[in-house]
């Protein structure tokens, strides 16, 4: 039986956001250890807090087909996601397709086919491995922004949006960032892929012609270290400037 663990699902829940803000405070440094796989052997005592999963997120293109999870908790996580995740005016038009298994594999078929159909070939041979690696995976979120959704707003917000299309790719990306985050403090390693067969994946899967296909995080098992190894930090100095206090 898969272990579930314990995490940063307060982050995710609503009637648990201020154990997540408590959380949030008692925290400031990470362990130099913690990363999915350290995740994935924590004991049912320890956790993760929300800012500890922030700094363990990253890019993990080197992961395998399997999950520590069961497959009713990444659901449950994208389902919370979407729910509690911020955008303008509440218009929750982020949309979401989990794909596991051969459903998964499929989606990397027909993104490879559509990359040789639209690149030159010295482009896909670089390209074709990559793909390939991203198939082998457990499975991938594909996010859609459903353009229909903000003429469910008043008039007079809709007009407010077609003046701000920024505040699509805002909330897009804040979708994007909590899913990442959450499922690497359940121990899984993702990545954030940016392939677009949209008329063909709203064809094979009979989605609304309203849905736009912008990003797909895949993910599963890490197999080897984050992509670009140790991050370096520049200084802060220049970057956050503080007056008043």
């Amino acid at each position: 039986m898969k272990h579930q663990l314990p995490l940063v699902r307060t982050l995710l829940a609503t009637n648990r956001i201020q154990s997540t803000i408590s959380a949030i405070s008692r925290s400031t440094t990470l362990p130099s250890s913690l990363t999915p796989s350290r995740i994935r052997t924590m004991s049912s005592s320890e956790t993760v807090s929300f800012l500890d999963a922030v700094k363990a997120r990253r890019s993990f293109v080197a992961i395998n087909k399997t999950s520590p999870i069961p497959d009713d908790r990444v659901i449950s996580i994208i389902q919370d996601t979407i729910k509690h995740s911020p955008s303008a005016f509440n218009v929750q038009s982020c949309r979401a397709l989990i794909l596991f298994g051969a459903e998964h594999e499929k989606f990397w078929d027909i993104a490879a086919k559509k990359t040789k159909d639209s690149v030159p070939e010295a482009v896909f041979a670089g390209l074709e491995p990559k793909i390939k690696g991203h198939r082998d995976s457990y499975g991938s979120v594909l996010f859609f922004e459903d353009t229909e959704a903000v003429k469910k707003l008043p008039p007079q917000f809709q007009g407010v949006f077609s003046q701000y299309p920024e505040w699509y790719a805002h909330a897009q990306g804040m979708n994007q960032f909590v899913a990442w985050t959450a499922l690497t403090a359940e121990g899984l390693g993702c990545s954030l892929q940016h392939y677009k067969p949209n008329a063909e994946v709203l064809a094979e899967w009979k989605l609304p012609q309203s849905w736009v296909l912008h990003a797909q995080l895949v993910f599963g098992t890490p197999t080897g270290p984050p992509r670009g190894g140790e991050k370096v930090f520049p200084s802060l100095e220049d970057k956050v400037l503080v007056r008043g206090a």
